[in-house]
């Protein structure tokens, strides 16, 4: 899993409540047994203006020009601003994965639905929680100036813009926030235990030895 420290990135605004997992990436696309190739189909159905299906060339399908991550000024943007209750629905982890894997690192919202919350933090996403009338006061901004972007600091748990101007600091668990910066998914975080592990096992055979028989 990749760190997740400072980052500096152009802003996407999708001014849309309740977006759910089934929106973010479409059911058909949850038939592949790999944790790759998610990026080219997150929000297929608002993305393309025909029906996308698994395995598909994207690069020859017709895009929906009014949809906001097809606009030249959002292209290369890496983090979402969305509004409340973002995630909802069935608890897909494609969902993390399709963001991920499409540029996104940061997604700011008044709310998430919890299990996709706790499922961005396995996955490197970062998920900021700022109020109603922030998450405004950024939307507009966005608006107002083409290439908007903001700052964000997790150790010091600050979204900033870039000038300085404004800065809303936020709220983060203390062991997702030390995962994060670590890169730390379940598995690493498993293997800072190798010694203690493989020490366990030995001693494990040591004292049964008729294990080895299936080994």
């Amino acid at each position: 899993m990749n760190k997740f420290n400072l980052h500096d990135g152009l802003v996407a605004p999708l001014d849309r409540a309740n977006v759910d997992t089934d929106a973010i990436i479409p059911k058909q696309f949850l038939k592949s047994i790999q944790r790759t190739g998610f990026g080219p189909n997150l929000f297929d159905e608002w993305r393309y203006l025909d029906h996308g299906e698994p395995g598909r060339d994207n690069s020859h399908r017709p895009l929906n020009p009014e949809f906001v991550l097809n606009q030249p000024r959002y292209k290369g943007a890496s983090i979402l601003l969305t509004r409340k209750n973002f995630g909802c629905g069935s608890s897909r982890e494609h969902a993390p994965w399709a963001l991920d894997q499409y540029g996104f690192r940061a997604i700011i919202a008044p709310s998430f639905a919890d299990i996709f919350f706790n499922n961005c933090f396995k996955n490197g996403l970062l998920p900021i929680v700022l109020t109603e009338s922030q998450i405004d006061h950024l939307f507009d901004e966005v608006r107002a100036f083409p290439g908007f972007r903001l700052v964000i600091d997790l150790d010091k748990q600050l979204v900033s813009t870039i000038n300085g101007s404004a800065s809303y600091p936020f709220e983060v668990d203390t062991f997702r926030k030390y995962c994060l910066l670590n890169g730390l998914d379940d598995i690493g975080l498993t293997l800072q235990q190798a010694d203690k592990i493989h020490a366990f096992e030995e001693r494990h055979l040591a004292n049964n030895p008729w294990l080895a028989n299936g080994i």
